[in-house]
């Protein structure tokens, strides 16, 4: 009577009085510990009544099976399976169909396909446990088999058999299929509930298909079903996602006719909703309004000031979560020093870094150093970000995915390829190379860096591949100019069935382009629209320029530009200039010059190679109409510098300056004097910065005889960045020395990544 009227602490305290229970009254007491959802309770009840001697009969071996399973419980399970064979209730359905849950939820497909079998009798809950065992296994074949045999042994498909298939659907990613398996419900004569209408909102929300979530919220109103609190806060959320205000409003509407607004999710949701759309007094209105706030409440209002820039707003609520019920968890303190960090205010993030164990006794997490990492990677400081994660992994702290996707795209540069070594080490180390995401950011890292060849031993070594991993490795054979291996890897990749998507194309059609194969470039491009119904972007357009200008067919390439029906951006018209100049067209070089200039007017390099093509067309430079630029300082014109690593110290040099030490100089002009004899500049030569001359040394020039002197020995590689674009004679230069003292150099510049080696250059004298 107590636990049925809700007293259930008088009715256990009136159990617990009893001198003799009988099966009656653990009965009544586990049933009401069922019906409070205290499995951990039902299940020290059963062991106290096995050891009073007194069995469980078959209408309450289910409530505790049930406990079994809510609790991931198999091996208790695995028990009252015996107990109910020895006591002879093997064949008793409402048992067997609980000990399948039991197995089904904690993954035990191969006991459960046993107990299937071995079942005489099988009604819905049968089917619908065994294909929720499937489901839960992740085989959804096997699953769907059994629904189409249920109908063969007699046993039509209920609503419920049909929302756990595509429950599984959607767990899996599949939402496609998740939606054909509800049509082919709708066939069969059984409509949807709220649950499958849910079921896949949620899921196409979760993959980040919030257009069709929200087409399908409007299906589901149009057919009469009125939503859950988990339908609105779903959709909620792919409105949030969007930053869709108007819709987010109307739902909000929703909310309050159907009496969910006091629902804590929903109005977590509005919160979370109204932050990311900049409406931080309508989420604080919500957040006012919900009478029983949780973590997810306070945190999703933190973290909407934080995002607006509102951290001193942030903090003063963080403060007043202290004194209401709710504590603040790891979250709350990663969400306020991740705020802190992307405005700026570094020594706050790490006061309250610091703090987070000392005053909030709560515990740091991998997330709570990503913070750190991320935010000095934001604010330009590579070496402090590199510093935590070496601080972090020295407090015995496992670096995750995220860790290892943050910090590295920081090394992506020639002269931190020790650095990329170091973070795949730590990738190692923790077992992480074999996530996807991570395999695919080093192959990335690693062609960055210069360091082509390991990029395919880890493209080589992944046992998954997808999209991005072919994609990136293609990429980063074009980016190193081997044109032919990454031609071979496109088609290897068709024959692995994949289908090249826009990032494909834009890479292969410059592989082409480097290969100087135009025709095979044009029918590249042709197929991205006949065959893959892809519309060419900017992207692909650059690349056809270059693919033209790489083989000297400049008037295709100014013909393609004039047919093109998308706006003309910097990086077109850059691609133009290149190819003007790498063949002496001045007329067309001035034009292509020209239209930079009008699309970036602050520009000084722009206009100093404007003034310089104009010069070598013999107009002089005062009859020159083009309105010169204001400085915003007097570092601004062509100042060029370059870095270079020795012994972990990573060097700079500017061009002109003075070295501490004659020898770079003097080891400069030797040599120089040696290459008197080779090629000089033709009026192509449009330098980005000033002329060399007694007092004046270009910085790639100065890195390049410091790496020299530094290393000496020829097998040591010379790795150069350089802000600005490389000339013609620093160029030949390299070449030279790569010849001369059989060296490899690497140097790169604003335009490409130049790899010297043997006297030749991997951009083909293209840059």
């Amino acid at each position: 009577m107590y636990s049925k009227c809700g007293s259930f602490q008088e009715a256990y305290q009136l159990f617990d009085k009893m001198s003799q229970r009988d099966l009656f009254a653990w009965s009544a007491m586990i049933g009401a510990c069922s019906r409070e959802s205290r499995w951990s309770k039902v299940k020290e009840l059963f062991y106290m009544m096995m050891g009073e001697g007194i069995v469980p009969d078959s209408f309450l071996f289910p409530k505790i099976l049930q406990a079994c399973a809510n609790c991931r419980d198999v091996e208790s399970g695995m028990l009252i399976h015996s107990i109910v064979i020895r006591c002879g209730m093997g064949c008793e359905i409402r048992v067997n169909n609980s000990l399948l849950a039991v197995y089904a939820k904690c993954g035990l497909l191969g006991c459960a396909e046993r107990l299937f079998e071995s079942m005489e009798m099988r009604d819905m809950v049968s089917w619908n446990s065994i294909i929720m065992a499937y489901c839960h296994n992740g085989e959804i074949v096997e699953a769907r088999r059994l629904l189409n045999l249920m109908s063969v042994e007699g046993v039509e498909p209920s609503l419920i058999t049909w929302n756990i298939l595509i429950a599984s659907y959607n767990q899996l990613g599949r939402c496609d299929e998740a939606l054909e398996v509800m049509k082919e419900m709708e066939g069969n004569g059984i409509m949807p509930d709220v649950f499958t209408w849910t079921c896949l909102i949620s899921g196409l929300a979760q993959h980040n298909r919030n257009g069709q979530a929200l087409q399908l919220f409007r299906e589901m109103i149009l057919n009469g079903v009125t939503p859950s609190e988990v339908t609105l806060t779903s959709i909620i959320s792919a409105c949030a996602s969007r930053k869709d205000l108007r819709k987010g409003r109307e739902l909000h509407s929703l909310a309050v006719k159907f009496g969910f607004d006091g629902e804590v999710i929903v109005g977590n949701a509005l919160v979370d909703l109204y932050s990311k759309c900049g409406k931080l007094e309508a989420a604080r209105l919500v957040f006012d309004t919900i009478p029983n706030k949780d973590v997810y409440s306070w945190n999703s209002m933190i973290g909407g000031y934080c995002q607006a820039g509102y951290c001193g707003k942030a903090y003063d609520l963080f403060m007043k979560m202290h004194e209401s019920e709710v504590s603040p968890n790891v979250i709350t303190w990663n969400v306020l020093i991740t705020g802190h960090m992307q405005n700026g205010d570094e020594d706050q993030a790490l006061d309250l870094f610091r703090r987070m164990e000392k005053d909030g006794s709560i515990k740091r997490d991998a997330a709570s150093w990503n913070a750190l990492i991320a935010g000095y990677l934001q604010n330009g400081q590579k070496e402090k970000a590199l510093g935590i994660f070496r601080k972090m992994q020295s407090f015995g702290f496992k670096p995750n995915a995220v860790t290892i996707l943050t910090i590295l795209p920081a090394c992506a540069n020639l002269i931190a390829a020790k650095k990329v070594k170091e973070i795949h080490r730590c990738a190692l180390r923790w077992n992480l190379e074999n996530e996807l995401s991570v395999a695919n950011s080093l192959i990335d890292t690693y062609s960055k860096s210069g360091g082509i060849k390991y990029s395919r031993a880890i493209f080589d070594g992944m046992s998954t591949k997808d999209i991005i991993s072919w994609n990136t490795m293609i990429a980063g054979y074009v980016l190193h100019g081997y044109s032919s291996e990454a031609i071979k890897l496109f088609d290897q990749m068709k024959k692995a069935g994949l289908k090249p998507n826009r990032g494909t194309f834009s890479s292969v059609i410059s592989s082409y382009g480097l290969a100087k194969m135009v025709e095979e470039g044009k029918r590249i491009f042709s197929s991205m629209t006949q065959e893959y119904r892809i519309v060419p972007g900017l992207e692909h357009c650059v690349a056809m320029v270059n693919l033209y200008g790489r083989s000297g067919e400049l008037e295709e390439a100014i013909d393609f530009v004039d047919n093109m029906t998308m706006e003309h951006d910097i990086s077109l018209w850059g691609a133009l200039l290149t190819a003007s100049r790498a063949h002496g067209n001045l007329n067309l070089a001035i034009h292509a010059a020209g239209q930079l200039f009008k699309l970036d007017p602050g520009n000084v390099m722009i206009y100093q190679l404007l003034l310089q093509l104009y010069v070598l067309s013999g107009i002089s430079e005062e009859s020159v109409t083009v309105t010169r630029p204001k400085k915003r300082n007097h570092h601004e014109e062509s100042l060029s510098r370059s870095w270079t690593e020795i012994d972990n110290v990573v060097h700079a040099f500017a061009s002109g300056q003075q070295s501490d030490s004659e020898v770079p100089d003097s080891w400069i002009k030797r040599k120089e004097v040696k290459m008197k004899g080779s090629s000089s500049c033709s009026r192509r030569c449009i330098k980005e910065e000033e002329n060399e001359d007694i007092t004046r040394v270009h910085s790639e020039k100065l890195a390049l005889s410091f790496a020299l002197i530094n290393y000496p020995q020829s097998s040591q590689v010379i790795r150069i960045v350089k802000n600005l674009r490389m000339c013609e004679d620093c160029h030949r230069t390299a070449k030279f020395v790569s010849q001369k003292y059989e060296r490899e150099i690497y140097v790169h510049d604003s335009k490409c990544l130049h790899h010297f080696k043997d006297g030749n250059c991997s951009c083909g004298d293209y840059w």
